[in-house]
């Protein structure tokens, strides 16, 4: 199995019920084919660098998961029928990368437990 990042942008005029509703739909069609998630990120709302269809921001979504190749084309082209994303890029990571995000995740991890730390000295 390999490990793939994809991340979409959803439409900004969709309400929150909306786009929790298409990132589980994303997620179905990944779990159900046999792929796991090794991260799930919500980046929010994000201002564009040039105008999208008319739209100047979006909700950014990242998927990073294990599967095998096959389903990556199935789900692209789930991803380009929907009208509710914008954009979407899949990259398949190679060891290098994979590294990286992993260092990435436990520099994150680490600098939330010193904050927590510090936090409950404050008190």
């Amino acid at each position: 199995m390999n490990q793939y990042e994809t991340v979409f942008i959803l439409t900004p005029v969709l309400s929150e019920e909306q786009t929790k509703e298409a990132v589980k739909k994303y997620e179905g069609i990944i779990t159900k084919n046999g792929g796991e998630f090794v991260l799930k990120e919500n980046w929010g709302m994000r201002k564009f660098a040039y105008p999208i269809q008319k739209k100047s921001s979006g909700f950014y979504h990242l998927f990073e998961y294990k599967c095998d190749g096959s389903l990556i084309a199935d789900l692209e082209v789930q991803l380009k029928r929907d009208e509710r994303i914008m954009r979407f890029l899949t990259v398949k990571l190679d060891k290098h990368a994979i590294k990286y995000n992993e260092k990435k995740r436990a520099k994150k991890k680490e600098a939330a437990k010193e904050e927590q730390t510090s936090n409950k000295e404050k008190n």
